[in-house]
């Protein structure tokens, strides 16, 4: 039986593959980019110390843990109760706080991923200071979409990083690219010059599942059994989103999402300074994860 779900259903054998390993070429900045542009992605092992990961799911896990919404000691169980609304009721100032922990954002920001991105952009990087920290419980997902409509404003030269904060199993629900999407002018024609914000006519997610778009497009859907220090990186214009977190232990799973471009290149600010607002200009209140974990999410 697959170990992929998609909203409830097993993903098909056939529509599941593993995503390419480009650990070899770490040292190769131009085969880096040219692996890039065929495959539309990058999944690299190692690119962190797994100590420094550990380290950063620690900090977060405990501030979710002063709130009740993690047993301690756990190493991530979820309570299934929150107090966050009650002890931390600016629920934006609260999350920014546990997105700006120092841990963490040694793992974020820290030289090896900021290396990597150097390589990638062939010159120096900036990573948006405004970062999309997850904490998913079981049962939640993240519906298929480009990040395009989100962080194309001001250039499209934007690339994504999502890492784990420790080990995250198929089961437990990582990221998914849709095989060779990077490709698909028809899709990607529609979300060229699109802001999620300033059209609010449209929806930026892809509006199919992850089964049915693989299927009907007769392709499929790359992931991995990821470990501490991993990391995948992709162009505003390829399909993802993230696989049901169906593991029966009843643990969160911890990720981030950072955005990066060149340094020579203008900055949005809304994802720049001290205090960004968001994509809305809602700061970090906006966020799934801002939310208390007992809560649904949103779309997205």
């Amino acid at each position: 039986m697959s170990r992929a779900q998609v909203k409830g259903q097993a993903v098909p054998e056939a529509l599941l593959g593993e995503l390419t390993d480009s650990t070899a070429l770490r040292g190769d900045a131009p085969a880096l980019r040219a692996r890039l542009a065929e495959d539309g992605y990058l999944f690299l092992r190692g690119v962190i110390d797994p100590a420094a990961v550990r380290a950063g799911r620690a900090e977060v896990l405990a501030r979710l843990e002063a709130v009740g919404e993690i047993a301690p000691g756990s190493d991530g169980l979820f309570t299934g109760t929150s107090r966050r609304r009650e002890l931390a009721p600016d629920l934006g100032a609260f999350w920014q706080s546990v997105s700006e922990g120092p841990e963490f954002r040694a793992v974020s920001h820290g030289k090896a991923v900021a290396g990597l991105l150097e390589a990638v952009a062939d010159g120096a990087v900036r990573g948006q200071d405004y970062v999309f920290l997850r904490v998913g419980v079981p049962g939640r997902a993240t519906g298929l979409h480009f990040d395009a409509p989100f962080f194309t404003r001001m250039h499209d030269q934007v690339w994504t990083v999502w890492l784990p904060l420790g080990d995250v199993s198929i089961e437990q629900g990582p990221l998914v690219v849709v095989e060779n999407s990077h490709r698909w002018e028809d899709a990607i024609g529609q979300v060229r010059g699109f802001d999620v914000v300033r059209d609010t006519t449209r929806k930026a997610d892809f509006g199919a599942d992850a089964i049915t778009v693989a299927q009907s497009r007769g392709t499929r859907l790359l992931t991995a059994d990821f470990r501490a220090g991993d990391l995948i990186l992709f162009g505003m214009y390829t399909l993802h989103g993230s696989l049901d977190h169906h593991e029966p232990s009843g643990r969160v799973r911890v990720s981030c999402d950072v955005r990066w471009q060149s340094a020579a290149m203008p900055l949005d600010p809304r994802y720049f300074g001290a205090n960004p607002g968001g994509t809305t200009g809602a700061g970090y209140g906006e966020l799934n994860g801002a939310k208390p974990l007992d809560q649904p999410w949103h779309v997205r």
